[in-house]
């Protein structure tokens, strides 16, 4: 479900929403451990859409604002590159050994 669907819902059809989709995880979930389970993604699926109807209702018992849509970015202008420093040279010592 889409999150603009969600969001023109009542807490009470969320809950109704959220409680519905418990009752597929849970068919789900024996599916899979039969062998019986074709799509495999649903599961994946069912989980987020549980997650995303409990955040809407939480956010509508606070108060909360419903955030603005969100709309497309300006690109971010490209920085110049760094001038690299010079390189300095490595002093290489001479290990001295004991005779």
């Amino acid at each position: 479900m889409k999150t603009s669907d969600a969001r023109a819902m009542t807490v009470d059809q969320l809950d109704d929403e959220v409680l519905k989709l418990k009752k597929e995880q849970f068919n789900l979930r024996f599916q899979r451990a039969t062998g019986q389970l074709e799509n495999t993604a649903r599961v994946r699926v069912v989980r987020r859409d549980i997650a995303r109807m409990k955040t809407i209702a939480r956010q509508k018992r606070a108060g909360a604002p419903e955030p603005a849509a969100k709309t497309a970015a300006a690109p971010k202008p490209k920085r110049a590159p760094k001038a690299k420093a010079p390189a300095k040279a490595k002093a290489k010592s001479k290990s001295k050994s004991k005779s």
